[in-house]
């Protein structure tokens, strides 16, 4: 039995690296029947060209499915399209969630003649603690810096589409190609020219995964009262609420509203009201419906095997119901 990492899944074909060497794998049906998950960056075994187990992730992102990262990338555009603070806070609390360290880089800086925006992301995301990087992949500004913050770590890319992901990974790796697109000037959005994700080697240590730009992440996956965990600055000020399960939205006594603009950001807690209301969706879910999840496969003596789903399992039981009905009847006939 081989070890290897998957680097890239495309339609149903996983690629693993191992020893240097790519394979190209199918998936056990065994595991398809168990609905195990299947990230890039999975460490697996294999063996003629089948995916036989999922090893332990250290850890992963839903999205983009990655698991086995050092650091988050975050990148965003100075300019085309225009940074949006509600969409960085978003990408922000999604790697915060997940618990992997975050560095923001702002791409297209030679697009900006206004100093404003750069001195705004400073005067926001310096006091959080976040490393900060202003890139121009066109003119080679940060590119070396970029590079270097690469160096040791695999680091997933992750920002909304046109924002020069693609275009920084050419910068630092020129024999690579990535196609790239502008962005349209009538929507000022970008396209999709990266299609799934892949990882794809630096140097000997240093490796990146370069990612399909995407927007609509939803907190939809929390309880309310956990929003507040995913900022720093909110977070530090909950014990000093008058009530304990305060929201920080409309409640007397909450000390997150006392330090809001002094010590909190507005747009800061623009987003983070914005996703409170998207956990609020969550809670009614499972108001009605809980929240208890089965699993598709189960352990037994050490051996992962696919369970039986509970339509099957109550088919089953019908069956033997059925079964034994007949036999009672044909014992009233004899």
């Amino acid at each position: 039995m081989q070890k290897g990492q998957i680097f890239k899944i495309h339609s149903d074909f996983y690629y693993v690296n191992s020893k240097g060497k790519s394979y190209e794998c199918k998936l056990r049906e065994i595991l398809k029947k168990q609905k195990q998950k299947v990230y890039v960056g999975d460490f697996v075994e294999f063996k003629d060209g089948a995916i036989e187990k999922i090893l332990p992730r250290y850890n992963y992102i839903s999205r983009p499915s990655v698991s086995n990262v050092d650091r988050v990338i975050i990148i965003s555009a100075v300019k085309e399209p225009e940074l949006s603070f509600s969409q960085l806070n978003r990408y922000i609390a999604f790697a915060k969630y997940h618990g992997i360290e975050t560095v923001l880089c702002f791409n297209k800086n030679d697009l900006s003649n206004d100093d404003s925006t750069i001195e705004k992301v400073f005067s926001i995301y310096e006091p959080l603690g976040f490393d900060i990087l202003f890139t121009s992949a066109l003119e080679g500004d940060g590119v070396e810096e970029f590079k270097e913050l690469l160096k040791g770590k695999t680091s997933v890319l992750c920002g909304a589409s046109g924002v020069g992901k693609s275009s920084l990974i050419n910068a630092i790796c020129p024999g690579i190609n990535i196609k790239t697109k502008n962005v349209s000037e009538k929507t000022q959005r970008g396209t999709h020219t990266t299609r799934h994700c892949e990882i794809i080697d630096i140097d000997n240590d240093s490796r990146i995964v370069d990612t399909p730009g995407f927007s609509n992440l939803k907190f939809d996956f929390l309880l309310p009262t956990r929003i507040d965990t995913l900022f720093d600055e909110i977070y530090k000020y909950k014990g000093q609420c008058k009530f304990q399960d305060c929201l920080h939205l409309t409640e007397t006594g909450c000390a997150v509203k006392e330090h809001l603009g002094s010590c909190i950001d507005p747009t800061r807690y623009e987003s983070y009201k914005e996703f409170v209301e998207e956990a609020r969706e969550y809670k009614e879910k499972i108001k009605y419906q809980g929240i208890k999840t089965e699993t598709s496969h189960k352990k037994i003596n050490e051996r992962t095997a696919a369970k039986i789903s509970t339509r099957k399992r109550q088919s089953s039981r019908n069956t033997i119901k059925q079964n034994v009905y007949k036999d009672m009847e044909n014992e009233r006939t004899d």
